[in-house]
């Protein structure tokens, strides 16, 4: 027994449950999700007078002008949107929520842990292309985009986890990922870092990422594997050993494990081009290269 069960008092409850179903039921509907997402950061940041006056015509400086109008994710930028391959029909929606879902975290009510926890695990609903029951998602957590995460049942992401799914990332049921941990689906070129491969990256059932691990893009972490702290995972994890250091190996099988488990010495596989996800641009796509590097060698 790790965790015990904690209560809030009545009211504080009833209005926490009738918040989350009321924004749950806004998102659900056809109302406009950048509407829904700027009204619940102006009443959750405390900002409706000043917006409202603002909205009337009242004067306000140019910081508040900023601030208030930073409150509609349509008036922001994400890192993400610049990625030239994205699915823009998809990403249209997931950057209103990711934006709800970090602008609430910058909030100080995102530290009140139980309606954080309720919070979040509604939007990974509405955010995620599947999540499971009982998913719980600690502070700090960032994604690509969102819609090309699929998590499984009963699985904790802790704070400051970065799941990264510009190509395509599966976590399975009851899976732990530990604060810092980062799962990668994508990579870049050695030469020509603009050059970026897209990858479907796997964490199975049962698996602890622990903390400050690395998962690059195109591996597998197998079922009921662990990766020990800040362990670099290059190639895939067959399931139930312990993988540590960097680059990860398999030092151990569970116990108890041994007779359904890979051997050690058949471990260490990359099978990473099997999961390579191809993608076009669209010929018509303006596209810069922020370095402007020239990658001729000497020779």
């Amino acid at each position: 027994m790790t965790k015990r069960h904690v209560s809030l008092p009545e009211e504080a409850e009833a209005g926490m449950r009738e918040f989350v179903a009321e924004v749950d039921e806004r998102l659900s509907s056809d109302e406009d999700t950048c509407s829904v997402v700027e009204d619940v950061l102006i009443d959750l940041s405390g900002d409706r007078d000043a917006y409202d006056r603002w909205q009337a015509g009242g004067s306000v400086s140019t910081a508040e002008r900023v601030r208030l109008q930073s409150y509609d994710p349509c008036h922001t930028t994400l890192e993400s949107e610049y990625y030239a391959e994205k699915d823009e029909e998809a990403f249209r929606r997931s950057k209103h929520l990711q934006w709800l879902w970090r602008q609430f975290d910058s909030l100080p009510i995102a530290d009140n842990v139980e309606f954080a926890l309720r919070f979040r695990r509604m939007l990974a609903d509405h955010l995620f292309e599947e999540c499971g029951d009982n998913c719980r998602f600690f502070k700090g957590i960032s994604f690509t985009y969102g819609h090309n995460i699929t998590i499984g049942d009963n699985t904790v992401v802790h704070d400051d986890a970065h799941l990264d799914d510009r190509g395509k990332l599966t976590i399975g049921d009851r899976v732990s990922i530990s604060d810092g941990v980062h799962v990668y689906s994508h990579d870049h070129d050695v030469v020509d870092q603009t050059a970026v491969r897209n990858f479907h990256t796997i964490v199975e059932d049962d698996v602890r990422l622990t903390y400050d691990s690395m998962v690059r893009a195109g591996n597998k972490v197998g079922e009921n594997a662990i990766v020990g702290a800040r362990g670099v995972v290059q190639h895939d994890i067959p399931a139930h050993h312990i993988a540590v250091g960097m680059p990860a190996k398999s030092v151990k099988i569970k116990p108890g494990w041994e007779s359904v488990a890979t051997p050690i010495e058949d471990a260490g596989v990359n099978r990473q081009e099997r999961r390579h996800l191809e993608y076009d641009l669209d010929d018509t796509l303006e596209v810069f290269d922020e370095f402007q590097r020239d990658l001729e060698p000497p020779n």
